[in-house]
């Protein structure tokens, strides 16, 4: 990709570190002039629209996704501003969104999603869940709006102002068959493939959202789901948003129903989103008795659980082995373009570690895979590796244990999925340990309760139902371990004496080396507190 010619989008970044020393000037006499005027030419902002099915078989203009190239210079000017404005971001939205901010996850609202829904259940009430989807959602935002919300947001009239030019300047012109038409002006809406930043752009338009939702709890119009701890202090729940996916938790009443139908209409006319009736739906949640009744005031349709937001699941058993189905699917689906193909045997370990093995990585990073699910799964890439695109079977010469082993011991090193699933589902701990006012671990702690010293979570004793948290827990080691337990206080320093799990390769040997050296400066005082420790914002978890 960086390596590649000049197109409709313009130089590629890399083109312009590459020449830098010749482009310097004047690329930073572009930005200073922008910084001063709040202008630059209006040729740099054309735009040519790429339309992208949505669907096989797409016919009207509505199937078709708009996607937007921009010139290089502009990328650059967005890029900059994007990481200004990514660093404030997460300051002035609310913690129910999820999208584009630093520290926040798009799994961590389905985790939220899932264990309100189970305490519902658990405690044997009843609720409604509206799934909503926004009709074009990039494409109708109102500029107005957008910076009328900027500057209740505290945005300074020249940021405002950078942004005013940037949106409004764009001309646009559809390829047709490759070729550009003529060029016309927008608007309304942000561009979809102006990725630096339109994204940003578009989540602080959806505080808006977020912000009358809160009103109309506070006002007692809609009431959300509460999660109560231990000690009887919970956290009301009352939506989720994640860029334009947004789910909103209401009591199975008319009433409210009815309140949210004309939030969602005061929401349309000073923003221009409006709600996509055929997508949007009503899940009850429990024993409603009047489901059709209700999704006849919103206009939605009446839907069920288990469902799907964010592409997973949602109010499914952690058992389930249905929500694995569409992984075993656009597995095979994916080999079938690569029958009769003649693959070489490295070509074919790539193509599993590219991408047969990384398929299945978002639905293990928040569920358990069954084993019946890991061994249809390890049986495709299996087949695939010995038999490439043949339909007969041929043997398979190693066992798949030996072939996942690791490069460093001979080995061809594909990913074990079991071993994979439980290092993701681990990141979950790690995460609950490092961050303090992260929104799902506010959920998670009101519902579980926390251990002392908020490591971890007190242990879950009702049974999973349909949340994630307990199983989630499990990949928890020793939960009850404490650091005086590995030091030693013989000697004149002392000394730590950590204890492994399992007996480690040979080829951990040196990262076994590094992590002793890492702990050998730091020693205990008396008063059980380490001498010296890391900052825990920089800590991060990776595999």
């Amino acid at each position: 990709m960086g390596t590649r010619p000049l197109g409709l989008d313009g130089f590629s970044l890399a083109f312009w570190q590459f020449c830098w020393d010749f482009v310097k000037d004047e690329v930073l006499g572009f930005f200073k002039d922008f910084y001063e005027g709040g202008k630059f030419v209006r040729s740099l902002n054309t735009t040519f629209l790429v339309l992208i099915p949505n669907k096989c078989g797409a016919e009207d203009l509505s199937d078709f996704r708009p996607i937007s190239l921009v010139g290089g210079l502009y990328k650059l000017l967005a890029k900059v501003l994007a990481n200004r404005l990514k660093k404030v971001v997460g300051k002035v939205v609310s913690s129910t969104q999820n999208a584009f901010v630093e520290g926040r996850q798009i799994l961590d609202a389905t985790l939220v999603a899932n264990e309100v829904i189970d305490s519902v259940l658990k405690r044997k009430e009843s609720g409604v869940l509206c799934k909503l989807d926004l009709e074009k959602a990039y494409d109708r935002i109102n500029w107005d709006f957008l910076l009328s919300v900027m500057q209740r947001m505290g945005f300074g009239e020249k940021w405002i102002g950078w942004i005013r030019w940037c949106i409004s300047t764009a001309s646009f012109s559809v390829l047709v068959n490759g070729s550009p038409t003529g060029f016309f002006r927008s608007s309304r809406g942000l561009r979809q493939g102006d990725p630096p930043l339109s994204p940003y752009l578009f989540v602080l338009g959806m505080e808006a959202l977020s912000s009358l939702i809160n009103r109309a709890v506070r006002g007692g119009f809609l009431s959300g789901c509460r999660i109560g701890g231990r000690e009887g202090v919970g956290i009301q729940v009352t939506h989720l948003l994640f860029a334009d996916d947004t789910l909103v938790f209401c009591d199975d009443s008319q009433e409210q129903l009815a309140f949210l139908s004309w939030l969602l209409m005061w929401f349309e006319a000073i923003s221009g989103l409006r709600i996509n009736l055929n997508k949007s739906e009503i899940l009850p949640v429990g024993r409603v008795e009047n489901a059709k009744l209700l999704a006849a005031e919103l206009g939605y349709k009446v839907g069920s659980l288990p469902s799907t937001y964010l592409g997973l699941p949602l109010g499914a058993s952690h058992k389930s082995v249905k929500v694995w189905e569409g992984v075993e699917e656009r597995m095979r689906k994916k080999l079938a373009l690569w029958k009769r193909q003649f693959i070489s045997k490295g070509g074919r370990i790539t193509l599993i570690q590219s991408t047969l093995a990384s398929m299945p990585t978002y639905l293990m990073s928040l569920l358990r895979m069954p084993r019946v699910v890991k061994l249809i799964l390890e049986k495709i890439q299996r087949d695939f590796l010995w038999g490439g695109g043949a339909l007969e079977k041929r043997p398979h010469l190693v066992k798949w244990v030996v072939v996942c082993t690791h490069k460093k011991m001979g080995r061809l090193g594909i990913r074990n999925l079991s071993i994979l699933n439980r290092a993701l589902l681990c990141k979950w701990s790690w995460r609950y340990a490092v961050e303090r006012d992260s929104y799902w671990k506010l959920i998670i702690s009101s519902k579980y309760g926390v251990e002392r010293g908020g490591w971890s979570t007190c242990g879950a004793r009702e049974g999973h139902g349909v949340g994630l948290w307990k199983e989630i827990s499990k990949e928890a080691g020793s939960k009850d371990a404490w650091v005086a337990d590995y030091w030693d206080p013989m000697g004149e320093v002392g000394g730590w004496t950590p204890l492994f799990l399992r007996p480690f390769n040979d080829w951990e040997v040196e990262e076994v080396e590094r992590l002793l050296s890492s702990i050998q400066g730091k020693r205990l005082d008396a008063d059980g507190r380490i001498g010296c420790c890391g900052e825990g914002r920089k800590m991060r978890f990776s595999l």
